[in-house]
């Protein structure tokens, strides 16, 4: 990838590993890297919102969107991951914090499922509250060394179109 994107990835890190909170920066980004691999978290959050939403007798629809959502956005990155194969960061100045499934970088999959399950959340919520943890998780993908500024703009925007689709999907099948 360009020097450009490195540089800018170095900086990141840089930035916020350096201090004395950058072991808890990098404990908290491993910690949103476990809770997002391969969607999980986010199929979790779905499946507890369904079971307390049955247990107090209302629709598990909404729940079950956010889980769709996160399935089909994870699912599509990993196609265009396959397809693109553009590789991880390996410039020597930048730190590695976590291990990965594959070698394959673009779009970084932790970002388009978030970015689809928490714009399903806000939706369920009414709040845009939810959104703020976007941010959140790109930054950790770039403090985890493991992906370019590029594949978690690119996540977030496939995980918003995913998202978008799914919900326009259920409210035509409800009609």
């Amino acid at each position: 990838m360009s020097r450009a994107e490195a540089d800018v990835l170095v900086a990141v890190q840089d930035a916020v590993l350096s201090g004395s909170s950058g072991e808890a920066v990098l404990g908290t980004a491993r910690g949103l890297s476990h809770f997002g691999e391969h969607a999980l978290g986010w199929f979790a959050l779905a499946g507890a919102g369904a079971a307390v939403s049955a247990a107090r007798g209302r629709t598990v629809a909404p729940w079950l969107e956010l889980g769709v959502s996160a399935f089909s956005a994870h699912a599509a990155s990993v196609v265009l991951k396959r397809v693109v194969r553009r590789r991880r960061p390996s410039d020597p100045r930048i730190r590695v914090g976590v291990s990965t499934p594959s070698r394959l970088s673009f779009p970084s999959s932790h970002a388009t499922s978030t970015a689809a399950a928490l714009r399903s959340l806000g939706r369920i919520t009414g709040s845009r509250l939810p959104l703020a943890g976007v941010p959140v998780m790109m930054a950790s993908r770039l403090v985890l060394g493991v992906h370019y500024p590029t594949d978690v703009l690119a996540g977030v925007a496939l995980g918003v179109a995913t998202e978008k689709t799914v919900h326009r999907t259920a409210k035509e099948i409800k009609r």
